[in-house]
């Protein structure tokens, strides 16, 4: 298997274990010294052992759904929507890798929103979506 595949298949990995509650899986991605950072919050995790104790603590009921994993080289990106009780999140997840581990994610979230009437002629909506709030 060469380096993009294996790549591709951690993080599927990686997202499977997440759908699962398996933090052991879900966190064997990242590298030992590996850094997260959330911009939205301002918040930074350093280390694999503090990024999947704030992960792990979570007190939602969380699911993901991958909606498109795509990368070359060291940097990934997924698309995810994750569910916190019920509630949708747009998340984005960029990934760079050393080697075999992530060394630094940045994850950036965004809520569902209605689109403004004035489009509405303009847009179609995505597959496996509705367009609401016109």
């Amino acid at each position: 298997m060469d380096s993009e595949s294996r790549i591709r298949a951690a993080i599927e990995e990686h997202w499977r274990a997440s759908e699962r509650g398996d933090i052991e899986a879900e966190h064997a991605v990242y590298a030992v010294d590996a850094i997260l950072d959330y911009p939205q919050s301002g918040e930074r995790f350093r280390g694999r052992e503090a990024i999947a104790a704030q992960r792990g603590g979570h007190p939602a009921d969380r699911h993901f759904t991958v909606q498109r994993i795509t990368g070359h080289a060291n940097v990934w990106v997924s698309e995810c929507v994750i569910t916190y009780d019920g509630v949708p999140s747009y998340s984005v997840s960029v990934m760079e890798f050393t080697g075999r581990h992530v060394a630094h994610e940045t994850q950036y979230f965004a809520g569902p929103f209605d689109p403004p009437a004035w489009r509405a002629a303009l847009a179609e909506p995505m597959p496996g979506r509705t367009v609401t709030g016109t």
